[in-house]
Formats: C-alpha cells, structure tokens, sequence
C-alpha cells in the first residue's frame, strides 16, 4: 500500500505562487511588510517548489490561509455558517454537516489528490451548498426527509468515463443539499428567424 504525500509536500504551480504574492504586495503597500521584508518573502515565494513552503510565507498576514495545506476532513456548521473555499486540498473522504446553518464547499480551485472523492453530508434544518468545477463528475446518493436535493448539471453525467468523480453521500433532514456546477452556454438570437414566404 503506498502512502499518501502530505498536503504540504504537493508541488505548488505559477497560480498558487501568484496568490502569495498578491498578499505580499497588500501587505507591503499598508505597512505590514517592510521592504526588505517584502524582498525577501518574494524571493522564497518565486523559488518555492511545495505548498508548505507558500504557505509559511503568508500564515501571518491573511486570515484566510491563501494556500488551506491542512484543511481538515471535517466542515460543519452547527447554528452558524461555515465556507471552504479557495485553493485547498481535498482528502479523499470529507464529512460536512450542516444543523439549522448554510454550509458552503467549493470545489473550483481545489486540488484532488485522488480520482475519487467521497463526501458524507448531513444536514438538519440546514443548507448545504457544493461548488463543482466543469470536469468533475458528482454521484450523489442517500436519502432527503422533508428536503430536497438539487443537482447540477454534470451530477451523475457519465460524459468522460476518465473524469474525476466526487461521490456525494447525503441524509437530508429537512433542509436542502444543492450541488451547483457550471451552466451550458446558451444560443441567443439575435433576430427573429424569418418565416418561409415572408
């Protein structure tokens, strides 16, 4: 069996070293950072190769991690919202819970370690919101008691046999699971189309 690579050690790409140094250069322009403070960060942040070395670099400036390296496998609110959002890694089995509050996970900048993902939602009296980028597969399963389920388009598609697949196993108990994923385009016409004989 072979061992999972800790968050921290998964290479880290141009976008992620970007989001850093977008926090660097705020930090610096109200003060938080000097200049050579800012000099020295940048130079580790354009050289990092892992997310645990961006991490570091930013954990005392934004209170929202700019890279999440140890997110956690459980997300619950209970009689108060909670949100996982941004760039963050997801473990291969995650338990969300939501009582009498709205939960939000998105998905959409998110790294999936593996190919499938399971995710066990509860939610009583609650709402519980899931972001899913286009590529993603969503199998959503279980059962809603006085709730409902609301899916997204490639909620159960089976377009790319290849896709990576979260699996969604829900217990609806009186509130809502909606899994929101991109929209098709839509066609607009511009004119009227003409009759034959007009």
């Amino acid at each position: 069996m072979t061992s999972r690579r800790p968050a921290r050690d998964l290479r880290a790409s141009d976008s992620d070293r970007d989001r850093v140094l977008a926090v660097l250069t705020d930090a610096t322009a109200d003060g938080r950072l000097s200049q050579d403070e800012f000099a020295e960060r940048m130079s580790r942040a354009v050289s990092a190769t892992t997310l645990g070395e961006l991490h570091v670099l930013t954990s005392d400036l934004a209170s929202t991690p700019v890279v999440h390296v140890d997110a956690g496998r459980v997300i619950s609110g209970i009689f108060a919202p909670a949100r996982r959002s941004g760039r963050w890694v997801v473990p291969d089995t995650l338990m969300v819970t939501a009582v009498r509050s709205t939960v939000e996970v998105d998905f959409r900048e998110a790294l999936l370690q593996d190919s499938r993902v399971r995710v066990n939602v509860n939610t009583v009296m609650g709402s519980v919101y899931l972001y899913v980028p286009d590529g993603i597969r969503v199998d959503v399963t279980g059962h809603a008691l006085f709730g409902r389920r609301a899916l997204g388009q490639n909620a159960g598609s089976a377009a790319d046999p290849g896709a990576p697949v979260i699996e969604v196993h829900a217990l609806v108990l009186g509130g809502k699971l909606v899994v929101r994923t991109p929209s098709k385009p839509r066609r607009f016409r511009l004119f009227p189309r003409r009759e034959p004989g007009r």
